[in-house]
């Protein structure tokens, strides 16, 4: 599978393949892999920081580096907090054994089936299910998918390209059902 620019699989990276402290995924080849977050959001501080300057000029301020500079410093790191949260809780890995949802991993062996899309005015029964993650319900900009469980239990995968999850589940659930 390829992925767009700038959206490496964890193995393209580099990782080994091993879980570790931060979650990440199964050792296997990567079916699909969605990173949660980019970071060229990032480049919104020195935005902010040259927007505050040219206020500050075309409005008679004067050239005091200290206030945009601050606006850098400050848009930075926020958002360099949410997305380093957004890359931890809503990223999406699938290998052969196992489905990553966040910091969530769930065996391929315990997926029976997927729910068909919700289509329609009526709300399918599997949507009400708990979304799989640490998050309390499917991410926003991201559209769930049906899973029915080992023991009767029902769960919501997640994922922004969840044509593409869907498909890669339905082919590993049907490769291991007889």
């Amino acid at each position: 599978m390829t992925e767009p620019a700038g959206h490496e699989p964890p193995e393209a990276a580099g990782m080994s393949g091993v879980p570790d402290a931060s979650g990440a995924a199964a050792a296997g080849e990567v079916l699909f892999y969605e990173q949660g977050a980019s970071w060229a959001w990032l480049l919104s501080g020195p935005i902010a920081g040259v927007g505050m300057a040219i206020l500050q000029r075309t409005g008679g301020y004067g050239h005091d580096l200290w206030i945009p500079l601050i606006f850098l410093v400050l848009v930075s790191g926020f958002i360099a907090i949410q997305i380093k949260a957004a890359r931890i809780h809503t990223s999406v890995e699938l290998t052969r054994e196992t489905l990553r949802q966040g910091t969530e991993i769930i065996s391929i062996d315990e997926i029976v089936g997927i729910y068909p899309e919700a289509s329609g005015s009526e709300v399918p029964k599997w949507q009400s299910a708990r979304a799989l993650g640490e998050l309390t319900g499917v991410p926003r900009g991201r559209t769930g998918i049906g899973l029915k469980l080992t023991g009767k239990r029902v769960a919501q995968a997640w994922a922004r390209r969840h044509r593409t999850l869907r498909a890669a589940l339905q082919q590993l659930v049907d490769e291991r059902t007889p």
